[in-house]
């Protein structure tokens, strides 16, 4: 039987941070992974040029971590995002910083940064095994023993550290295999839901497709709750599509119209979209006054030209009931102040999400309450650690997930090869 100090099972991105801080550490360690290689989801994250965190503060960081991001405290308070990009820059990978704060490395692959962390661990001598799916975690007395593999064979060590991810996107391996090790060990799972995912909708105007593909730039989109209050708004892009809408505004939204119909208990939310969120109502009203005046003879369509896309603007002709080949000084001032409340406040009915298998991100998991933030070791057994999306929290897309995987490998990794070599 083969002895570590230290297992960590998953070789993603936060199993890996984890194996490289535990062995950093002193501890003898073994990554163990089901695929055949490392890092499967790491090289498709980023639209594979792996956005590696982001040049924010702590605060707002943490702010971008909306489901559970203050248990990421304690860890952030040991180790942060400046210290992942200062980790990459000493091991050889240039970063660039590009919109939003959000870091890539210089030669935009993702592969870049895989290729980093699997050189580390090699000069680390960590163990590892690939093609190598995990049976059960073994424990005795309350104490993490080791692990089975499906092949029979089993690993010891005094620390195990699970790094298996969710269960968003199986292709590459995160197909949950945690959850039920962890509920072994005497943990609860908070239901699972997908977030960062694109928003399903059964109106007609996205069953005939009538604005299909049509992208638009820094709108407001907000999720209404049944009391027709704003329970989030985000400030980006968009784009409709054959099932709802995408971009990423409408994954920002996402795990809040999970949440909204849960808590409102309805099979539908109203999301509400302003295309101009930067002009006020009344300054729009002004403006399409001022263009009564002076181009008022032209078409509906020539005059109001340019305020938002044309395919946009058709449509909101069409729900304000306003011919767009009359000329705009004959249209009646109510059906203006029609289309300005649509341009302003287009609601419309969302129902869910797509599948949480279709979604970048998991939301829910081992409940936060019953891991220690400052070491992410469980409450309940000794020398069990969590890492990463396993966990229940979860963030918008941005670095903000991939920091909050490598901070929690980092803390596990360093604490476990602690807790190992003291014994």
């Amino acid at each position: 039987m083969t002895t570590y100090d230290v297992l960590v099972v998953g070789g993603g991105t936060s199993g890996m941070m984890a194996a490289i801080s535990a062995a950093e550490h002193g501890a003898k360690v073994a990554v163990i992974e089901k695929n055949s290689s490392l890092g499967r989801k790491l090289l498709v994250t980023g639209g594979g040029r792996c956005n590696v965190t982001n040049n924010r503060d702590k605060e707002e960081i943490i702010a971008h971590i909306p489901g559970n991001g203050r248990f990421l405290y304690s860890a952030f308070y040991q180790y942060d995002n400046y210290d992942i990009m200062d980790f990459f820059r000493s091991n050889g990978v240039t970063l660039k910083e590009e919109d939003h704060g959000r870091m890539f490395p210089i030669t935009d692959k993702s592969r870049t940064i895989l290729e980093a962390l699997i050189g580390i661990m090699d000069r680390l001598e960590v163990d590892i095994y690939t093609e190598a799916p995990v049976d059960t975690l073994l424990f005795d007395e309350g104490k993490v023993t080791g692990v089975q593999l499906q092949d029979g064979r089993n690993l010891q060590a005094s620390c195990v550290i699970v790094s298996t991810g969710g269960k968003a996107m199986p292709r590459t391996g995160s197909t949950g295999d945690g959850y039920k090790w962890a509920k072994k060990a005497g943990h609860t799972i908070t239901p699972l839901y997908p977030t960062e995912s694109p928003i399903l909708s059964d109106e007609p105007f996205i069953k005939d497709t009538t604005l299909q593909g049509l992208s638009l730039r820094d709108v407001a989109l907000s999720v209404l709750n049944k009391k027709n209050k704003k329970v989030v708004t985000h400030q980006m892009d968009m784009i409709f599509t054959h099932f709802g809408i995408s971009g990423p505004a409408v994954l920002r939204c996402s795990m809040f119209v999970h949440q909204t119909m849960k808590r409102d208990k309805t099979e539908e939310v109203t999301m509400s979209l302003d295309a101009l969120p930067n002009v006020s109502k009344g300054e729009l009203t002004q403006q399409i006054q001022r263009l009564i005046n002076n181009d008022g003879d032209k078409s509906a369509k020539n005059a109001l030209k340019g305020l938002v896309p044309e395919r946009y603007l058709l449509f909101a002709f069409d729900k304000a009931g306003l011919d767009e080949n009359a000329p705009l000084k004959q249209a009646a001032p109510d059906k203006i102040t029609q289309l300005i409340e649509f341009i302003k406040d287009f609601q419309f009915s969302a129902n869910g999400t797509q599948p949480i298998e279709k979604a970048f991100v998991t939301g829910g998991g081992i409940h936060t309450k019953e891991v220690n933030p400052k070491t992410m070791e469980s409450k309940f057994t000794q020398g069990l650690f969590f890492t990463g999306e396993i966990l229940d929290y979860n963030g918008y897309t941005g670095g903000y997930n991939i920091t909050g995987a490598f901070i929690t490998g980092r803390i596990a990794g360093m604490h476990a090869a602690k807790l190992a070599l003291s014994k």
